[in-house]
């Protein structure tokens, strides 16, 4: 990877959703730096397509030890522009059923860990003092409740009151920070519904259909690539279900 490239950190990249968005940003022109816990065939094509603009690391990101040293390898390589915290695990079980280490192990995922990367960037960031993006992958269930997904939608609802602290504390370094919300969307993190729920939703939703990562992508795209002053903001992709 080139020194002149502008880096996309993408936390949770080999499948699905951040899938889709690591091909999003190499495609527009961004080097890609991606880690999870297992590398998939897809990002093994794309190593391929863009041997010199993607980085991968295999490893959790609870492991703070790994974590530390791919953020210290990837800003040897250019400037660290963007970060997208996508990583996260869900929930499968009533709260009354569920174990303290599942517990834990889920707000560890989807916030602990998440704002220990961020930390992590906002320093090589801060000492670039080139400005940046950070985007906050949330979900609706973060603001609106879901039988089966308590210890899931705190994390979200957590990691939105996040976004709107932090954008108070580097706007001024021109750093802007936004979480997107999208609704619900056939995949694992989707699961523990049953097929009569995701109709109900479905019914209930203004567009009459489960979003898609084409419309979160889009919403990325906005509040990645384009000029604006707009930060703070969880923007909801869910085609007005929350509405």
């Amino acid at each position: 990877m080139t020194n002149s490239k502008k880096i996309v950190i993408i936390s949770g990249g080999s499948r699905g959703l951040g899938f889709d968005m690591v091909k999003f940003c190499l495609d527009n022109g961004f080097g890609v730096a991606t880690f999870s816990r297992t590398k998939s065939d897809d990002i093994t094509h794309l190593e391929n397509k863009y041997n010199d603009s993607l980085i991968f690391g295999e490893f959790d990101i609870n492991d703070s030890s790994a974590m530390q040293s791919f953020i210290k390898e990837v800003a040897k390589v250019g400037n660290i522009h963007a970060l997208i915290n996508n990583a996260a695990i869900g929930q499968d079980h009533l709260l009354a059923n569920m174990s303290v280490d599942v517990i834990n192990r889920i707000i560890s995922t989807n916030l602990t860990s998440s704002i220990l990367l961020t930390r992590l960037v906002l320093k090589r960031m801060m000492l670039a003092n080139n400005g940046g993006r950070i985007i906050n992958i949330s979900s609706i269930c973060g603001t609106r409740g879901f039988t089966a997904l308590t210890v899931y939608s705190a994390t979200k609802g957590a990691m939105d009151a996040f976004t709107r602290s932090l954008a108070r504390e580097v706007g001024e370094r021109n750093i802007l920070v936004n979480s997107i919300a999208p609704g619900f969307f056939s995949s694992e993190m989707s699961a523990v519904l049953t097929d009569e729920q995701l109709g109900t939703i479905v019914r209930r939703t203004p567009t009459g259909r489960l979003t898609e990562p084409k419309d979160v992508v889009a919403a990325l795209n906005f509040l990645l690539i384009e000029e604006s002053n707009i930060t703070g903001q969880t923007i909801y992709v869910d085609g007005g279900a929350g509405v």
